[in-house]
């Protein structure tokens, strides 16, 4: 079975290989998504595991168009009735890269129509409802100038929406984005890990998630591929067994920090923490960034304001000042700094050791590694070399 995931721009090589150790074979990193093959077992897995999925789908029709009644008749002739029921719900959704269609709603639009009248054909006028909130079965046109390729979503809600996350302040950063600056800052799970800047917590809940081999996503949750016809209930039930299984024991020496200015960041945290089954195995302090006390050897990810989502009176000065803290402060220290302002990143004052490009929502996002370190560089690394 053909499987495709849907991800972050930036995140593609990091799903690969979350993919490749759930078993898929076959794997291929395309934009902003990674195909695969895999069985029933590999495709609920992915659901369940796969931290930096936003969406796993199935594609079972594919062919080429040239204009809308094309669109219609092979959306249209796809047995439909062998996917769902009459009695079932169901919803569209497209994406369009194509000069022959520019608008996606019109194509789902379309796709919806052509499924419709075809189950009114089959079942004497009958037809299954429309429910664009939480549909039984979710399904996705994508065209891509002239190819049309039609999908089954097997996750209904996309997968960053974790469920702990029952507290969240202005502009939360998408917890599959924080997944992701986890594995691409390839933290020891040793090292002290802290976010100075935590604001609901998403990242240090991210992190003991990937430290204690946590399933990012609920047992609780529901899934498309459940309402689905060749659901395999048994199947399931042992996906989520053997994922348990390898669940490791929380330390009793806590690693993972979580600090903000704000109280009510810190009350936050503690709650989506609590939510995650987490709050044993992460601190969470209020504490200014610029009083920061003197800290070393640690690994630091955070995602300052940038005066986009959420303002600051001088964006520019602002990130200066957070260089200078760095450099003053967290000597010997790994820093990886997410921002939507490449400019105000700029004004850190730091050179990066590693660019990656990332997107928070819709805006493009570089994420900068920095090596903090007293005197040369040559210095710097003789130390680490031990």
């Amino acid at each position: 079975m053909k499987i495709v995931a849907k991800t972050i721009t930036g995140l593609e090589q990091v799903l690969a290989k979350e993919i490749e150790s759930l078993g898929g074979i076959n794997v291929e990193t395309i934009n902003r998504a990674v195909t695969y093959e895999g069985d029933l077992k590999v495709l609920y897995a992915s659901n369940h595991l796969l931290r930096t999925a936003l969406r796993v789908m199935i594609p079972i029709f594919e062919c080429r168009i040239k204009d809308e009644q094309d669109l219609y008749d092979a959306i249209y002739q796809i047995p439909w009735e062998e996917v769902f029921h009459v009695k079932q719900t169901f919803a569209t959704s497209a994406t369009v890269s194509s000069t022959l269609f520019t608008h996606s709603q019109y194509v789902a639009l379309k796709t919806k129509d052509a499924i419709a009248d075809r189950f009114r054909a089959k079942f004497d006028d009958k037809r299954p409802y429309v429910n664009t909130l939480n549909p039984d079965i979710a399904i996705n046109v994508h065209i891509n100038y002239d190819r049309l390729t039609v999908s089954l979503d097997s996750s209904g809600q996309s997968l960053h929406k974790r469920d702990y996350r029952v507290q969240t302040l202005e502009a939360p950063i998408n917890e599959v984005l924080a997944a992701g600056m986890i594995l691409l800052s390839e933290w020891d799970l040793e090292q002290p890990l802290i976010d100075p800047m935590c604001g609901s917590g998403t990242i240090p809940i991210e992190a003991c998630k990937i430290k204690y081999n946590i399933p990012p996503q609920s047992p609780n949750r529901r899934y498309a591929f459940q309402n689905w016809g060749a659901y395999d209930e048994a199947l399931w039930h042992s996906v989520i067994e053997e994922a348990d299984k390898k669940i490791k024991p929380k330390d009793t020496r806590i690693n993972i920090f979580g600090y903000d200015k704000q109280l009510s960041a810190v009350r936050y945290a503690g709650i989506n923490a609590k939510e995650a089954g987490v709050e044993d195995a992460i601190e969470f302090h209020r504490m200014d960034f610029f009083k920061f006390p003197k800290t070393s050897n640690a690994l630091i990810i955070f995602n300052p304001p940038y005066d986009e989502r959420i303002k600051v009176d001088d964006v520019y000065a602002f990130y200066k000042t957070i260089g200078d803290k760095l450099k003053t402060d967290f000597l010997d220290c790994q820093a990886w700094v997410i921002s939507g302002n490449k400019e105000a990143l700029l004004n850190l004052g730091l050179r990066p050791s590693k660019r990656v490009q990332l997107m928070n929502g819709a805006l493009p996002a570089p994420y900068y590694k920095y090596e903090i370190y007293e005197g040369t560089r040559r210095k710097f690394e003789k130390t680490l070399a031990g």
